[in-house]
């Protein structure tokens, strides 16, 4: 019952404020967003590949209002992959993007979001990795989808997210899933109406193992993006099911999150690629990890009560 609130709350900017003034947060956020800058995130890059795990990284930012700022939000990306080139790291760190903070939604969004995406997965194919195009909430999906079949043209390893959630997941996954591309299931973190989206938590759940059938049974690479433990249970037997060997699939979850599984999964030989956001704003994806899973607000609430 309290995602939906807190899923409200990341856009309010009274609450924002007040968040992010406290000064027991930034600790907090510590735990899901390790660093604000390229400098502070490059030794947690090598941090995280030396443990034998891969990554995706998030330069986070929302409430893109200007062309500029769009275009400060593809310089950002271009630097991160400037600094990831000498450490040769290849696909085991690629980059996630939103749409959105590429001009999405501004008045020409769609055409000014591709030409600003584009070089950025140019870049990041010179250094050998990729790009995945992150969901967000319903009304700009259709937008995002022919984003990716554009970059697909040049660039086929161009990966999507998909989310459970929706009622159209089901039928962009069988689409996806025989054009052989690389696709992340995510149940969903947005606030969506009940004539798009499941509302329950079980129906959702069931919404995932359904998609993530057709994916692991389909041509393209599935990327399982849950802290599930049930839910990584089903896809391991799901994949086996299909025949999948442990390098045609991945699991993925975010910093913070579970990270002794994270380190499990990739000893049992698994590819185990962590959600690693950075940047200075980061209040909407910190609210959209707490409404995800009732712990994380529970981590919140005992240290801002311990810290106060």
């Amino acid at each position: 019952m309290l995602g939906p609130v807190i899923l409200a709350a990341s856009r309010s900017d009274r609450l924002r404020r007040l968040v992010s003034a406290a000064p027991v947060t930034r600790p907090v956020v510590d735990r899901f967003i390790p660093g604000e800058t390229v400098d502070d995130i490059v030794p947690v890059i090598r941090d995280l590949t030396g443990k034998g795990l891969a990554l995706t990284m998030d330069v986070v930012g929302e409430d893109i209002t200007t062309p500029e700022q769009a275009a400060a939000a593809r310089d950002a990306y271009l630097e991160l992959i400037g600094r990831l080139e000498p450490l040769e790291l290849g696909a085991r760190a690629e980059m996630s993007v939103k749409l959105s903070m590429f001009g999405q939604s501004l008045p020409g969004g769609h055409e000014l979001a591709l030409a600003n995406v584009r070089p950025v997965v140019e870049a990041a194919a010179a250094i050998g990795t990729t790009v995945t195009l992150d969901a967000e909430d319903h009304t700009t999906l259709d937008s995002m989808f022919t984003v990716h079949e554009e970059l697909r043209r040049d660039f086929p390893q161009t990966g999507c997210v998909i989310q459970a959630y929706l009622f159209r997941t089901e039928a962009d996954a069988r689409r996806l899933a025989a054009s052989g591309s690389r696709v992340r299931l995510v149940k969903g973190a947005y606030k969506e109406p009940a004539s798009v989206a499941y509302q329950d938590r079980h129906e959702t759940d069931k919404a995932y193992v359904r998609v993530l059938r057709t994916l692991m049974e389909g041509e393209g690479y599935p990327m399982v993006g849950s802290h599930d433990p049930r839910l990584i249970s089903i896809a391991q037997e799901l994949a086996r099911r299909a025949g999948r060997k442990l390098d045609e699939y991945e699991f993925q979850m975010l910093y913070g999150i579970r990270g002794e599984e994270h380190l499990r999964l990739a000893a049992e030989g698994h590819r185990m690629r962590v959600y690693t956001a950075y940047g200075t704003d980061w209040y909407g994806y910190f609210m959209r990890r707490l409404a995800e899973k009732p712990a994380n607000l529970r981590f919140f609430v005992r240290s801002m009560a311990s810290r106060g």
